[in-house]
């Protein structure tokens, strides 16, 4: 399969773009500095851009198969990369009749809110990432009301760690047993079981240990 992933030096991108690689996917790995990858493989295309830029963004979707979007903030925590950078995609995909979209967003979105503690809700998103949070709902949204056959994959708290693939997903949105961690190698191993499986169709799984 042909895939783009958007984000793909971040700490979940580079996950995406190994694992993707070694499933035997065809990968163009987006990114402003996507030489930061090292990843000497032949089934890898390095695409230098900015998600900002609607017209780099139409070039690098035209022909794939499906999109991978796990775009990060930024060292500074603010603005609103992830939700004008994921309407980019939107309109691109949309214009390429690319559509497929797997969107990473976080834990805490929507009605998943009710799956964090006391120091998720109010101290890291009702203060430290406030405004990461805010985007974060911006994308959602977006992705909600395209016309695309989207899944929005909403992943705990990062951890170190490697690929297991022993974690839950899909849990109520009242679950409260659920650690609230996840590693940046599981995030990516169910990103991209969904490029294989229409379960998550239109829906929103949380992911977690």
């Amino acid at each position: 399969m042909k895939v783009v992933i958007f984000g793909a030096t971040g700490t979940v991108g580079h996950q995406v773009v190994e694992q993707a690689l070694a499933q035997g996917h065809e990968v163009t790995a987006f990114s402003r500095h996507p030489e930061k990858l090292e990843i000497p493989q032949k089934n890898l295309q390095l695409f230098a851009g900015d998600v900002m830029d609607s017209s780099t963004v139409e070039k690098a979707i035209a022909g794939q198969d499906a999109v991978v979007c796990v775009l990060g903030s930024g060292k500074k925590l603010s603005g609103h990369v992830r939700s004008e950078g994921t309407r980019n995609i939107i309109q691109a995909m949309e214009k390429t009749g690319v559509r497929r979209l797997i969107c990473q967003s976080t834990l805490g979105a929507g009605e998943s809110w009710n799956n964090l503690d006391f120091y998720w809700k109010y101290v890291m998103f009702g203060f430290i990432l406030r405004k990461v949070f805010a985007d974060h709902l911006v994308q959602e949204e977006l992705v909600a009301q395209s016309q695309l056959d989207w899944t929005i994959v909403r992943p705990s708290a990062f951890i170190d760690g490697d690929r297991t693939g022993n974690y839950r997903h899909g849990f109520p949105t009242d679950d409260r047993t659920i650690t609230l961690k996840i590693s940046t190698a599981d995030v990516a191993d169910f990103l991209l079981q969904q490029l294989t499986n229409s379960l998550y169709i239109g829906k929103t799984p949380g992911l977690s240990y």
